[in-house]
């Protein structure tokens, strides 16, 4: 799949190729724009393809390249088991996509890279292109086209946080009968439910006008209400063309905030989609794309597949574009507007940061959610993973005896009493079981939950992860990888993953590269990953200041180390290897 805009595309229009100057100005231009942030090695990784290419090196842009001029990895370098270079490239992809949308809509050159490869495409703008889509009003509300950059998640953190406190304040008014401790629930679902988002999926349009295109169109329709309907987070409307109209703000469903529309051609043995999502209550445009498929490399349902659950993902995954426009909805909304749905999306916020300050508020707020909304799946599934992140991050050492694994496993199974389907559920119950020991069920569960909606990044990473640490460390760590390249959020907890799975392949520079790109420092479980990498590097000094911090930020963790380090690594031999760089980190490992 490909992005629409390519040299040919220049070529055809008659418009003469960018120069050399032009593309190094334009390269120039995006680097020191504030509006597209990426770490420096992505900086890095832009400008040496662009550099490649003008020298007329294209045909030397792979993968093990990048990896060794850019990443400094060595000669030993394999694409299969290293992902450095396809989860950068991803950031790229993204970051330029936004750059493009928000910043550079006048800019005279347009540079891409292709999914598929790392080679740039140089081509002319054709200003047209961004404003059929009224891209004055792209993202507006959200800063950004909803594709990840790591700036633009400072903010949504903090809408977050902001969105927390002001629930905090409401719930206080909230007097309700049961203990905010019980979990038992009700068994009649509730009769009311909280705000959340509702999508209406409107008919694609046929463009070429053949009964080839008109099936296709339909096709492609029912694919995407398909694959988006697999996120229990979104409710899905099928809508209805009104009077022969397809304006998403008239088109029925009055209840629905968020529109989907397309437009379908066929041209031979190409198809085209283009697509749209639109802000019902003010017509602002969130997100448009365009992508084009090839007939001939694929069936007609496997490319409708294909399609459909890229635009599913864009869209409804955790931290994707509908996502984000409810969080900046919720940061300007009065507090007698909060409803339950409020407090799962401050749970992604904490989600970002991974910090017992945010934790305890966010638990606070899903246990009122589930009190006033028990018929709610996700918000039981999310407090399932709040007492999760209690037991393995340690927070609040000094609470109440309550087991947390116990209250995690209730509310996890009340979320799937109460939605089999709802993936987040199957993800707390799989958690659960796996800190309970009981692995072989876990990884049945989880392999269940990703069945059902193999399009959620969230899901199929942590899955990824349990598989790795019972042991499974080459499948596992390739499930992690992919999932963090489609991850449009934050990405610092499997980064650090990824560390882990560099250590237990012992390329430990390249796990103290994965480390430093993650920006989860408020975690415990970061550190020691840390404090053990750096042990086998012989980085004596950094790792006194990891052991440090642990030692003062942590200390619950140090009391029977080699126990907390069974509950989350499977095989003897691979806790074996971690303890043996806890050791040599100066950590006391009894």
């Amino acid at each position: 799949m490909t992005q629409t805009r390519s040299v040919e595309a220049d070529s055809a229009s008659g418009m003469a190729l960018p120069t050399e100057a032009e593309i190094r100005a334009q390269l120039e231009r995006i680097q020191s724009s504030p509006e597209f942030e990426v770490p420096n090695r992505a900086h890095k990784f832009l400008a040496y393809i662009v550099e490649e290419a003008l020298d007329g090196r294209g045909d030397r842009i792979k993968g093990y390249s990048i990896a060794v001029q850019v990443f400094g990895r060595d000669s030993s370098f394999e694409a299969q088991t290293d992902p450095v270079v396809r989860i950068e490239a991803a950031r790229i992809r993204r970051a330029l996509e936004r750059y493009y949308l928000v910043a550079g809509q006048d800019d005279p050159i347009v540079i891409t890279m292709p999914k598929g490869g790392y080679v740039p495409v140089f081509s002319r703008s054709d200003l047209g292109t961004v404003r059929t889509a009224n891209a004055e009003q792209v993202i507006e509300k959200l800063g950004g086209n909803g594709k990840g950059n790591e700036g633009r998640w400072k903010l949504v953190v903090l809408a977050a946080a902001v969105l927390v406190l002001a629930g905090i304040v409401f719930f206080e008014f909230w007097q309700p009968d049961q203990s905010a401790n019980s979990l038992s629930g009700s068994a009649d679902v509730a009769r009311t439910a909280p705000d959340v988002p509702r999508l209406i999926v409107l008919p694609f349009e046929d463009l070429t006008g053949t009964g080839s295109s008109r099936i296709v169109a339909r096709g492609l329709t029912d694919r995407v209400i398909e694959q988006i309907s697999k996120f229990k987070e979104i409710v899905v409307i099928a809508g209805q063309t009104t009077g022969g109209s397809r304006d998403p703000l008239s088109s029925g469903a009055s209840s629905a905030r968020y529109a989907l529309s397309g437009g379908v051609r066929l041209d031979g043995d190409k198809l085209w989609l283009t697509s749209r999502l639109v802000n019902r209550e003010d017509g602002s445009v969130l997100w448009a794309e365009s992508y084009n498929e090839s007939l001939q490399v694929r069936s007609l349902l496997d490319l409708e597949s294909n399609v459909a659950r890229a635009v599913a993902t864009t869209l409804a995954q955790p931290y994707g574009i509908i996502f984000r426009a409810d969080a900046s909805r919720a940061a300007n909304m009065p507090p007698d507007d909060w409803e339950a749905y409020q407090c799962t999306l401050a749970y992604y916020g904490y989600r970002a940061e991974l910090n017992p300050q945010s934790h305890a508020s966010v638990q606070g707020c899903l246990k009122r959610s589930v009190e006033k909304f028990p018929g709610y799946a996700t918000a039981w599934a999310l407090l399932s993973l709040t007492y999760l992140d209690q037991l393995r991050f340690r927070y609040r050492l000094d609470a109440p005896a309550s087991s947390p694994l116990d209250l995690a496993i209730a509310a996890a199974r009340r979320a799937v009493e109460l939605d089999p389907q709802n993936v987040r559920g199957l993800q707390a119950e799989m958690l659960a079981f796996f800190f309970r020991g009981e692995v072989d069920t876990a990884l049945k569960i989880g392999a269940r939950a990703l069945a059902m909606n193999p399009n959620d990044p969230e899901l199929s990473a942590e899955y990824g992860l349990r598989l790795a640490l019972s042991g499974e460390w080459e499948r596992g760590c390739g499930l992690v990888a992919e999932a963090v390249s489609r991850n449009a959020g934050p990405i610092g907890y499997f980064e650090t993953s990824l560390a882990l799975c560099s250590y237990m392949q012992e390329d430990y520079a390249a796990a103290e590269q994965w480390v430093k790109a993650a920006d989860v420092q408020a975690n415990p479980l970061y550190h020691f990953i840390v404090a053990a990498i750096l042990g086998q590097l012989d980085k004596s000094d950094e790792a006194a200041r990891e052991r440090h911090w642990i030692e003062t930020n942590a200390p619950g963790l140090l009391g029977n180390i080699r126990r907390e380090v069974a509950m989350r690594i499977h095989r003897p031999e691979d806790q074996a290897h971690f303890l043996d760089g806890l050791a040599r980190a100066g950590l006391s490992v009894p």
